[in-house]
């Protein structure tokens, strides 16, 4: 669509971190045909990068799981805010894109978003009459989003009636993952006056029931499963009582990227219903997935027979100091690098050459860890042996999608030989 391709037009400046300086007031369109390489075209440390590859790999993944267990897909855009992104999930098939917040709903919206599954309870009176006046402007665009509280729905009710809505937002009432957990009603009977108060408010459609498993106490598939059962056992009641009766479809939706195998099995066993039900899954960060903690929870490691993941980043950075034996320092820190979960870990070095750039064969970073973050260095322990100079480029390994891409507004894309073919713009 035309906000796509304008991104393309967007003039490279001192905004973008690692890109080339020479680069300045070139389009990222025309910078994106040049196909540097990602070592040797000018690019300043620290530079993430994006797999080409493996970007393509994951996408295929979660698209082909969710086809093969009969799941609508509507992957979670805050991930990456990257409207470029969307745009290939939306081309393998997803039905729509989940977002948190207003302004990610926004950003989805401007570049094209014709269907968008918000979770969470929506209460901003500001947010909710920029709402209204999209869905009363075209009539095919469709928002659905949380509600958990009588409050809430009230909350909801009065400012899209203050806001004189045209068109009802539809809503899923929220099942909370048991006590201690996330948001979402605790209780079956919470849910129901939630149900009732929402399908009594003319300014709401209620479509459905949903809720995020992966915040339950003690998760594991055995609690995601009986969660689950919970979730469509209420979907069944609320039906039974015809709380559902202004919609065509009854949209159920669970399931981030650490238990869609065990969400999936819930689903197969969803009881007859008065009318089709949308099962909608709303998994985000498979798609770069990582080398930490996605890499130790994503489902395939134990279903690997329905596919797998491929970490999709690096952090190149460069050694800029080594002020005693055993001691080096990198040029990338907690303002480049995600550190909530898991440290980096290097993977690979790259000798460099200050006429060429990052040149030579690349060599696995054996002996060498991260000890700590600042906010610009990683603090580097070198074993005895281990080979690491001044200069040298050093790939680090991230953990958490969610905090990665937030720390960079344009990222390259590269093949495995380092071309970089695109830029991916992120809005966060």
């Amino acid at each position: 669509m035309e906000a796509l391709a304008e991104l393309a037009e967007e003039r490279i400046d001192h905004r973008f971190k690692g890109l080339p300086p020479d680069a300045a007031g070139t389009t990222v369109g025309a910078l994106a045909a040049e196909r540097r390489s990602l070592f040797t075209g000018g690019f300043t440390t620290p530079v993430l990068a994006l797999s080409a590859p493996a970007l393509k790999h994951n996408l295929g993944a979660l698209a082909r799981f969710a086809a093969a267990h009969s799941l609508a897909f509507a992957p979670h855009g805050k991930t990456t805010m990257a409207p470029q992104l969307f745009a290939r999930q939306l081309d393998q098939g997803a039905w729509g894109i989940t977002v948190a917040v207003p302004h990610q709903a926004r950003v989805a919206r401007a570049y094209g978003a014709r269907r968008i599954f918000l979770a969470n309870e929506l209460v901003d009176a500001a947010a909710l009459r920029w709402l209204a006046a999209e869905l009363a402007a075209d009539p095919d665009f469709r928002l659905v989003c949380y509600v958990d509280s009588v409050r809430g729905v009230e909350l909801m009710d009065a400012a899209l009636r203050a806001a004189g809505a045209a068109r009802p937002v539809e809503v899923t009432v929220e099942l909370g993952a048991g006590p201690g957990a996330r948001t979402g009603a605790r209780t079956e009977a919470e849910c129901r006056a939630v149900a009732e108060a929402a399908a009594r408010a003319g300014t709401l459609r209620l479509v459905g029931v949903a809720g995020y498993e992966a915040e339950a106490p003690g998760a594991d598939a055995a609690v995601v499963r009986g969660w689950m059962g919970r979730l469509l056992a209420l979907t069944a009641e609320l039906d039974a009582a015809g709380l559902f009766a202004d919609t065509g479809e009854i949209v159920v939706s669970a399931g981030g990227s650490a238990w869609f195998d065990a969400v999936a099995d819930g689903f197969a066993a969803a009881p007859e219903l008065s009318r089709p039900l949308l099962k909608l899954l709303r998994s985000g960060a498979y798609i770069s997935h990582d080398d930490g903690h996605y890499s130790r929870v994503t489902p395939f490691n134990r279903v690997p027979g329905e596919g797998s993941l491929t970490p999709a980043f690096r952090l190149w950075t460069q050694v800029v100091s080594r002020p005693e034996p055993g001691q080096a320092f990198v040029n990338a820190g907690k303002r480049d690098a995600a550190y909530d979960l898991d440290l980096p870990v290097p993977m690979a070095v790259r000798g460099y050459d200050p006429a060429g750039g990052a040149v030579g064969a690349e060599r696995a970073a054996t002996g060498i860890t991260v000890r700590k973050l600042s906010d610009q260095h990683a603090w580097l322990d070198v074993a005895e042996g281990a080979e690491l100079e001044v200069g040298d480029w050093v790939a680090l390994a991230l953990s958490h999608p969610c905090t990665i891409f937030d720390k960079w507004q344009l990222i390259p894309l590269a093949e495995a030989d380092g071309t970089v073919t695109e830029y991916v713009r992120t809005f966060f």
